[in-house]
């Protein structure tokens, strides 16, 4: 389940990190304004972006959390090879603790 999720994060992260959805998002939301004026600028019509915008959020906090753990992951795995290959080998060697 989690390398399905994790592949389900990667590939929407980097779909909605594009400027082809950016664009997708800005005429979303020029057409909801360019409507106002046809639902008369109503509680109904304020509440489609409201939600659409909340749930959109919503969901996006958790893909962008996912993938910036398996980065600290990745960065952290690095960082602690990087640290064992550097170390001097020695006959005798102290313990750090």
């Amino acid at each position: 389940m989690d390398k399905l999720f994790a592949k389900f994060a990667t590939a929407t992260a980097r779909i909605t990190g594009s400027p082809g959805a950016f664009i997708v998002c800005v005429l979303v939301v020029l057409a909801w304004a360019v409507t106002g004026p046809i639902f008369k600028f109503s509680q109904t019509w304020q509440l489609v972006i409201n939600t659409g915008t909340t749930i959109v959020t919503f969901l996006m906090v958790f893909l962008i959390q996912n993938t910036q753990n398996r980065d600290g992951e990745a960065v952290q795995t690095k960082l602690d090879e990087l640290i064992l290959t550097s170390r001097p080998r020695t006959t005798s060697s102290a313990s750090n603790g």
